[in-house]
């Protein structure tokens, strides 16, 4: 099977390339995210999956075309919606790579996105379900997560470098602005205190 493996990053991709080539699939790796920025970060994501790819002699396919603007104008508007941006990010990068497989003659395609513990994998499963039956192309579904620490084991073994966020200038901020979690746990004590005065009102009925 001809298959090609969206990556987020280098590290991403231990696990799911090792299981794969088990499986005696040969992946070719997908570099294509616009979601990451600033563009050093992006540049040093960029060079870690060629390195990556570089060391355990897969041959990799890279999209070099730095999108902050088109990020920006996509990402504001999805920011009004629950879980809008997410949802944006995840669309964006799976029909890409659906839409570069079929066009590219490969039987299926995968993405590390499914090895990440922090992402949200049901959605993403069926995101790319739908774009395997618009574009005519096999989505080749593994639940990589169990394989998550081992992935981290490779990654240090190959010394490769592993980023501190998950990507975008929104995830940056939610890990190290303090402002942002000081509004974050009042939000959610807000929350808490709500959801108990619900509960207690409802005992009174």
């Amino acid at each position: 099977m001809k298959l090609l493996l969206h990556m987020c990053c280098g590290p991403c991709s231990c696990y799911p390339v090792k299981t794969l080539r088990a499986q005696g699939i040969e992946p070719v790796g997908y570099f294509f995210n616009p979601n990451i920025h600033p563009y050093r970060e992006w540049k040093h994501r960029l060079d870690t999956a060629k390195e990556f790819a570089e060391k355990v002699k897969m041959e990799i396919v890279t999209d070099e075309h730095y999108a902050l603007h088109e990020f920006v104008r996509r990402a504001i508007p999805a920011e009004s919606r629950p879980n809008g941006r997410c949802t944006m990010c995840y669309t964006w990068r799976l029909e890409q790579t659906a839409r570069y497989a079929k066009e590219h003659g490969y039987d299926a395609f995968t993405s590390t996105l499914f090895y990440s513990i922090y992402q949200q994998h049901d959605l993403m499963k069926r995101t790319a379900e739908r774009f395997a039956a618009q574009y005519g192309v096999t989505f080749h579904y593994e639940d990589f997560r169990p394989g998550w620490q081992e992935g981290i084991d490779i990654s240090h073994e190959l010394e490769l470098y592993r980023q501190p966020y998950c990507g975008c200038v929104f995830s940056e901020e939610e890990r190290y602005s303090k402002e942002y979690l000081k509004r974050k746990r009042k939000e959610n004590r807000a929350k808490k205190r709500a959801r108990l005065a619900a509960e207690e009102a409802s005992q009174h009925v």
